[in-house]
């Protein structure tokens, strides 16, 4: 038995599911690196057949050297760092597999990808990755039957579960909350009914649409995410009309967010009564100056809020209120300064909003299809992935991420998954070997006709 080297770059939470997928086979012996020593060894001291080193991401060098010594490279660091690996990946003849979506940065080392015979797999994950795989699924099936993709929607949301979901944004941190927060700065653009629509981040949550899921007992919203028009071409439907890939969140999420952003929560500009050598303030004292009253008292930031966001009559208003009472706004409890108001927010947020020990997290992902039939008759179906997490064990969202990723390794490992260059999963050669693994995990998406 030869044995088969995987290098792991990162040890965040979602890495230890693509480790224990990886380690059933006794060949594969896993090198996890980390930036802090302590952190690679954390985790390779739950899995046999690991081993743990630093490594500094940004040393091109070091990078090299690691990449060198391994049959291919799982890169779970910060998406601006793939290039580095691929590069390395490269000039040793070595695979990479990643789940983030492909960047111009990354794409630019395609033919020297295929020149060197490697296959450099992304965006094989949650959401980039299981949705490619059941959308592009559909898809080729609907082509092949002689019929027409009309219409395309999707919607994604890592989210609490239900009754977990105890705060007013119904939501909560198992990452960055300033990541979190400002991608809703991000302009959302996407086809519908054959017309392109842009929205701004300003105007993000205003475009949010309650969701018909077919499960009633969720109550969910979405809104665009990032620029859905390339799927066009990157899912083989030019025939398509309607193309939205969004985000899911609870409701009541986008309206309290909407109050948040109007009061200027996003802004990354420094302020001096938020530097860290400026006198202690209280949170009724920062919302005083954002909305520029002197009169901090409960009653009158309410009336300034309701005033400045435009709540009187909104049916709302009350959860919003609520909602700032639950985050401390019309309180005497003193603010940790981060020098800008949306650092000095998300401070706020990460003392308030992470997980509990005894809570779990919830992946809901669906597909909605609107089909023209080879005979012209109409056909909607749907793909739908509900997934928990589990307390004392992987979080919902550590799974569909890690697992998949795993999967992907082990089948470039395995000689089963050949393709070269820089690629994502959007072919049926690369996804149904995929597809038909995860579901012997337990991971899946339902496919309905409606």
């Amino acid at each position: 038995m030869v044995d088969k080297k995987i290098l792991l770059l990162g040890s965040g939470f979602v890495a230890p599911p693509c480790v224990e997928y990886l380690v059933r086979k006794p060949e594969n012996k896993v090198t996890i690196a980390s930036r802090r020593l302590e952190n690679a060894q954390a985790l390779a001291s739950k899995f046999p057949g690991t081993v743990a080193c630093s490594c500094d991401i940004t040393n091109e060098e070091a990078i090299e050297k690691l990449v060198a010594k391994h049959d291919v490279t799982i890169s779970l660091i910060p998406y601006i760092y793939h290039a580095l690996v691929i590069k390395a990946a490269v000039k040793y003849k070595k695979h990479v597999i990643t789940t983030s979506y492909v960047s111009p940065a990354m794409m630019e080392y395609d033919q020297a990808a295929k020149d060197a015979g490697i296959t450099v797999m992304n965006e094989i994950g949650l959401d980039p990755g299981i949705d490619h795989l059941y959308a592009v699924k559909t898809i080729e099936e609907v082509h092949r039957d002689g019929g027409k993709l009309k219409e395309f929607i999707s919607f994604c949301g890592g989210l609490p579960a239900p009754e977990d979901s105890n705060n007013p944004f119904g939501y909560k941190f198992s990452w960055s909350a300033r990541g979190v927060l400002l991608a809703l700065k991000n302009t959302a653009k996407y086809l519908e009914k054959g017309k392109v629509y842009e929205v701004s981040g300003t105007d993000l949550m205003d475009s949010a649409r309650k969701l018909n899921t077919g499960y009633p007992g969720f109550a969910f919203v979405g809104y665009g995410n990032r620029d859905s028009t390339p799927y066009d071409v990157r899912y083989n439907i030019p025939e398509a009309e309607t193309i939205i890939r969004g985000t899911m969140r609870y409701d009541g999420f986008c309206q309290f967010v909407k109050a948040l952003v109007i009061l200027g929560f996003l802004s990354e500009e420094e302020e001096a009564h938020f530097a860290a050598d400026a006198q202690d303030i209280t949170w009724s004292q920062v919302i005083a100056k954002t909305v520029g009253i002197q009169d901090n008292s409960r009653e009158a930031l309410e009336a300034a809020i309701i005033a400045k966001c435009d709540l009187e009559n909104h049916e709302q208003k009350a959860q919003i209120l609520d909602g700032m009472r639950w985050l401390g706004f019309f309180s005497d409890i003193k603010v940790h300064r981060r020098g800008s108001l949306l650092d000095t927010f998300c401070a706020t947020l990460e003392d308030k909003m992470q997980y509990g020990e005894n809570e779990r997290d919830l992946v809901f992902l669906q597909h909605r299809f609107e089909i023209e039939l080879k005979d012209g008759s109409h056909q909607t179906r749907t793909s739908t992935l509900v997934e928990f997490g589990k307390v004392g064990g992987y979080s919902a969202m550590a799974k569909t991420v890690g697992v998949p990723c795993g999967i992907a390794t082990q089948l470039v490992l395995d000689g089963k998954l050949t393709a070269t260059g820089v690629l994502a999963p959007m072919t049926h050669e690369i996804n149904e070997p995929i597809i038909e693994l995860l579901e012997q995990e337990g991971i899946g998406m339902v496919e309905l006709i409606l």
